[in-house]
């Protein structure tokens, strides 16, 4: 796990956990309809516990009751969290998007890292959480987060 923050960011000694009890809209690039999916799985324990999940996939219409936006700029809302369920090669556009949109955190999920695109981020003045599951950091402070 990696966390990047922006020069003149808030230093804590649980940047995480800040963002979790921050941050409650995640657009999730990548979110599945299949249940037997991380995607899905992830994205369904976070809807359960309060926070509001945006599904960014073009081959999607619908998922955990939530309309599917093709791309982050099609969303007709503020993004929090921008969670990324794409390959490492996939994150750079991903990344571009959400600082033209204005999210406040990139999130890529375990596996998944790209230096070039979370210095970028960096630059745009957006944290970057990298090879990490929001489920898992979630269930570690949910004592803390309520």
């Amino acid at each position: 796990m990696k966390v990047l923050l922006p020069e003149g960011a808030p230093k804590d000694a649980d940047p995480i956990q800040r963002f979790l009890h921050r941050y409650r809209t995640v657009a999730v690039v990548g979110l599945s309809s299949n249940p037997t999916r991380a995607s899905h799985r992830v994205s369904s324990y976070m809807q359960d516990s309060g926070y509001r999940i945006i599904p960014v996939n073009p081959n999607e219409r619908e998922v955990l009751g939530q309309i599917s936006y093709s791309r982050l700029g099609d969303v007709p809302e503020p993004i929090d969290i921008v969670d990324i369920f794409r390959r490492s090669e996939n994150v750079p556009s991903v990344v571009e998007d959400a600082i033209r949109v204005g999210a406040k955190l990139i999130w890529m999920q375990l596996g998944i890292e790209n230096d070039p695109a979370a210095q970028q981020a960096i630059a745009a003045g957006i944290p970057v959480v990298m090879d990490c599951c929001i489920l898992i950091e979630h269930r570690r402070r949910r004592h803390n987060l309520k």
